[in-house]
């Protein structure tokens, strides 16, 4: 269903979340009861269950089935570990036991809990990728002053992590340009020489092209890092030089808005994983 209403049923990473939101502290504050449908995220998890903490992969069926048998057999399982973050909580430890008290209909579920200190408030409703982005984006356009050094631009993501990218491209870009000048290059020239020379003959490739047509709700500057990413796996594979050109058209003709072909290849992914052994009071 998530699929098909193109909505975002992903669990997120608790690490990325911490390091891009600003963080105050943290405190214990023991064990509680928490709500099962105010966990957002997972430690190291989040791609193994959805948002409604379903399984995602065949590979962890055996762990899930020993811990529902541990419930069935009325065996009492440690309490799980979570960060709260505002109200809402990712699992440290316990996400199969999470996720099987979910499907079992439970509303509550003991924890043992650590609060992150935030200085806004943040519910399940809170669009905390959206949050992120803006952050990164607002950190991004601080420190190059890009609306400054060229006032047209209009570079921002839909994906968290874009704006750091971007951010070591300028950096390498800086570098080359003070090894062919000898000498060291100011920040502000390096970011409108990055946008001149490098960002914006591709953007004008995507443009030209109508590339962007092929991958709704994204924007130029996603397109830039994955074809930039593509044309780099392009030389490597082909072992010659390629043009901004032939990559933009290659991905685009590889990774564009193509249903059918995406659920198959998901498919066969999923029912490719392996299955493990695992232990119910193992932590997970």
């Amino acid at each position: 269903m998530s699929w098909f209403t193109r909505t975002d049923n992903k669990l997120l990473p608790y690490d990325k979340i911490r390091r891009s939101l600003p963080v105050h502290g943290q405190h214990d504050i023991g064990m509680r009861q928490i709500e099962l449908d105010k966990i957002v995220g997972s430690v190291g998890r989040y791609l193994d269950f959805d948002r409604a903490f379903l399984p995602r992969r065949t590979n962890t069926r055996n762990r899930w089935e020993s811990v529902d048998r541990a419930h069935l057999q009325d065996i009492t399982l440690p309490p799980i570990e979570v960060y709260k973050v505002g109200s809402v909580y990712f699992v440290k430890d316990g996400n199969h036991r999470a996720s099987v008290a979910r499907e079992r209909g439970q509303a509550f579920i003991d924890a043992f809990v650590i609060e992150i200190d935030v200085a806004f408030p943040i519910d399940e409703n809170t669009r905390i990728e959206e949050m992120i982005r803006k952050t990164e984006l607002e950190e991004f356009e601080q420190k190059t002053q890009i609306r400054t050094v060229r006032p047209l631009a209009d570079i921002w993501f839909t994906v968290v992590g874009g704006s750091a990218k971007v951010l070591e491209h300028i950096d390498v870009h800086r570098w080359y340009m003070g090894e062919k000048r000898k000498a060291d290059v100011p920040y502000a020239e390096a970011v409108a020489n990055w946008y001149d020379e490098v960002y914006l003959p591709l953007v004008n490739v995507i443009r030209h092209y109508k590339i962007l047509e092929g991958f709704p709700r994204r924007t130029e500057a996603d397109l830039y890092l994955w074809i930039i990413e593509h044309l780099y796996y392009l030389r490597q594979e082909y072992q010659s030089e390629v043009s901004l050109e032939q990559a933009a058209t290659h991905f685009a003709k590889e990774f564009r808005k193509k249903p059918f072909r995406w659920l198959i290849n998901f498919m066969r992914r999923v029912t490719s994983q392996e299955v493990d052994e695992s232990d119910p009071l193992k932590p997970e």
